[in-house]
């Protein structure tokens, strides 16, 4: 189906404007393809991400702030979300090394099963973009790449 269709628009300023709506359009698309896998382990898209953050440093815990720098969506509620990942056993807040007025966050053996089960699943994850193949894949990625490079 076309963006017009989807979206219900027939016409566009112009194909940049198109372009950026069609990005955010399939941002959002991607994140309702991928929902019920995230579901299944009952989190998050944004908990999803802070577990592969903190899996990525481990063993070594970082600040809230580094987690907030490296998140795909960047946002200000972070501390809440690890919160609710410490309710649930995956992270554990630790004093840090540094300071010992801050706290940093660390993956939990939970958090890191949990991540190994939705490793499991990467077929199912890349399957979202099963209309691709592997070059289309590739020359996305470039030109993604290229989009963000031209503001930096």
């Amino acid at each position: 189906m076309s963006l017009e269709k989807d979206i219900h628009q027939k016409k566009f300023r112009n194909e940049f404007q198109k372009a950026t709506v069609n990005l955010l359009y399939t941002a959002g698309w991607l994140k309702d393809q991928t929902k019920s896998i995230f579901d299944q382990e009952e989190i998050t898209h944004q908990q999803f991400n802070i577990l592969r953050i903190l899996r990525g440093s481990f063993p070594h815990p970082i600040s809230t702030q580094t987690i907030r720098e490296r998140m795909l969506e960047k946002m200000s509620d972070v501390s809440r979300i690890v919160d609710r990942l410490v309710v649930k056993g995956l992270v554990k807040k630790v004093t840090s090394a540094r300071d010992r007025r801050l706290v940093d966050v660390l993956i939990t053996d939970k958090g890191r099963k949990l991540l190994e089960r939705l490793d499991r699943r990467e077929a199912d994850m890349d399957g979202v973009l099963k209309s691709l193949n592997e070059k289309e894949a590739a020359q996305l990625n470039q030109l993604l790449d290229k989009l963000r490079q031209e503001r930096e």
